[in-house]
């Protein structure tokens, strides 16, 4: 009896997931965020003194500030999609629906910024274990994001039968607001605001970089790139001023990331196609 019980509760959250729809993907995402939020607390007795001080001073600040909570993230996430045995199908196989040459474009507008910067860092501020620990962060960052995002949030949307341009727009629009939690943390109104654009558009980019390789593997890889190589460059999370680097290469890298945001908008409006029905 107690097996069979068991059973019928798997069944039914199992059926409840299933049934998708704009609702229940915000519903994943603001359960997220509060876990993220609070999940890094059992920890502060032991990582408070690591963060106190600039997180990218040392291997341990950057692991305390910026690698466990997406560590911890990673597997809440990963718990979630077992329970509602989406692994590895649908989350971690081909996609279903088609993609177009055109698509090829958005990996390439998002490496751009990401090469330049990776040129320019002057790695030799930071040392090699904070060099090492917030590229090893920026992995799981691209692995948490990038599976409740382009993974769990676009899954619930296809089953709630959305047209593809929907399924972008608005899983890219979450990933955005979940990055206005960054107002409480005493971030300026204009750079909260900045941040929510870029996230919008490279949420946009990300769900054609796993549409048009076909897995969802390859947008991870990308994020994980995107967000360490900006941290070192701008010497910061969410910074936008001179980090650890300089010159021509940094330089340019700006006008690479207006040129990404404006190649993301234009890109959405041709966003076409509805997803194969998900088993």
């Amino acid at each position: 009896m107690h097996t069979l019980d068991t059973k019928h509760r798997e069944s039914r959250w199992r059926t409840f997931w299933a049934r998708g729809g704009w609702w229940r993907a915000l519903l994943v995402v603001a359960g997220y965020a509060v876990a993220y939020q609070l999940a890094p607390f059992a920890f502060l007795p032991l990582t408070r003194d690591l963060v106190a001080q600039n997180v990218f001073a040392t291997p341990g600040g950057v692991f305390a500030g910026l690698g466990l909570p997406v560590m911890i993230g990673s597997v809440i996430l990963l718990g979630f999609a077992w329970s509602l045995g989406w692994l590895p199908r649908p989350l971690f196989t081909a996609q279903p629906v088609g993609r177009s040459w055109w698509m090829w474009l958005a990996p390439a507008v998002v490496m751009l910024p990401v090469v330049l910067r990776l040129i320019g860092i002057d790695y030799g501020a930071y040392g090699p274990g904070v060099v090492a620990m917030a590229f090893a962060s920026g992995l799981f960052i691209g692995f948490s994001e990038e599976l409740l995002f382009r993974g769990l949030t676009v899954t619930l949307l296809r089953r709630g039968g959305y047209s593809e341009w929907v399924v972008a727009a608005v899983s890219s629009l979450l990933f955005a607001a979940m990055h206005a939690v960054n107002i409480f943390t005493g971030q300026s109104l204009n750079t909260v605001l900045g941040t929510l654009a870029y996230t919008f558009v490279f949420g946009v980019l990300m769900y054609l970089v796993m549409r048009v390789t076909g897995n969802l593997i390859w947008a991870m890889l990308l994020h994980g790139l995107t967000d360490p190589s900006t941290f070192l460059a701008t010497g910061g999370i969410d910074a936008h001023g001179d980090g650890g680097g300089a010159g021509l290469s940094l330089e340019l890298a700006g006008p690479a990331t207006v040129l990404l945001m404006f190649s993301g908008l234009v890109m959405l409006v041709f966003v076409r196609g509805k997803a194969r029905r998900l088993s």
